[in-house]
């Protein structure tokens, strides 16, 4: 081997080992990060296996299994409570959650491609207004939208929840972001050319095309509604029309509550009512990831 080569092959090897420092650093940083994650988590998992006296002086300590394995127990006493109110506050969030969420992802594909592809007097206003409206905190919106609601004599109805939630201002943006780089014009006025109408190029053309947004909103809008708690505790103030945020939120209460009854026993309730409910969460990222790809207009213009 010549010296030019061996002085190649020293670079390189300095140069790998150069490298492979940075990346053990940055792969510990990420495993930090894992483990930050998902500590929560395996928490809630350990706690809903306890009942009440290992959850609190338990000898398998707040990170590990105790003794008694109660969760079959906590799960047949979570689901008979007072009636079986809890999956009744379920069936609230899955409607409260599926109806805002499909609602809300409606309008945002129909204003997001609107934006994007149509001009319309009035569009650089509009387009204002919905950026500085993606900037307003959802909590700072509950008292107004209570007032709304009040005056039309919405509240206390499931309605008070499902409409609020068909607003969904940072989805209308993504999706106009979307449109605008994942459908191009000469597609659009090919369809047009070929003698179809906008509905039908929307149906045929456009809509297949944004199914990969579409689908990141859905799941945006469903957890925000699922996890939103301040908005359904302004506007409803019966028991059967709570979702569970709001009903764990008020076991919470009697088990903080001095004169509350059984609030020993309320506490598992709490903890494995809150991991049941991320249950339908998981369930829809798993089912819905599939249709995370992208790409779709590749090809179709040459």
């Amino acid at each position: 081997m010549t010296a030019i080569g061996i002085k190649t092959a020293r670079r390189a090897a300095q140069s790998g080992q150069g490298r492979a420092k940075p990346r053990i650093g940055a792969h510990a940083f990420l495993v930090v990060l894992v483990i930050y994650f998902l500590l929560p988590l395996w928490w809630l998992i350990v706690a809903s296996t306890k009942d009440a006296h290992g959850l609190f002086s338990g000898s398998g300590g707040a990170l590990w299994f105790d003794k008694t394995f109660a969760l079959f127990d906590n799960l047949g006493l979570l689901f008979t409570y007072n009636g079986g109110i809890y999956l009744r506050w379920l069936g609230n969030s899955l409607l409260y959650a599926l109806s805002g969420g499909v609602g809300a992802t409606a309008l945002a594909i129909l204003a997001g491609y609107g934006f994007a592809k149509f001009a319309f007097p009035g569009r650089r206003l509009s387009l204002a207004l919905l950026l500085g409206s993606v900037m307003v905190p959802l909590t700072a919106l509950v008292i107004p939208t209570f007032a709304m609601l009040s005056q039309a004599g919405m509240t206390n109805t499931i309605w008070a929840v499902i409409l609020p939630s068909l607003l969904n201002p940072f989805g209308v943006y993504l999706m106009m972001v979307y449109a605008t780089d994942a459908i191009p014009d000469e597609l659009l006025d090919a369809a047009r050319v070929d003698g179809a109408g906008e509905f039908r190029t929307f149906l045929t053309v456009t809509l297949p095309l944004l199914r990969p947004a579409a689908v990141t909103v859905l799941l945006l809008s469903v957890v925000g509604t699922w996890n939103n708690y301040f908005l359904p505790l302004a506007v409803l103030s019966s028991d059967n029309l709570f979702p569970v945020t709001v009903g764990l939120g008020l076991w919470d209460g009697l088990a903080n509550s001095a004169s509350g009854t059984g609030t020993t026993s309320l506490w598992s309730l709490i903890v494995l009512g809150s991991l049941v409910s991320i249950v339908p969460l998981i369930v829809a990222f798993l089912s819905l990831q599939r249709y995370w790809r992208g790409g779709l207009a590749v090809g179709s213009l040459k």
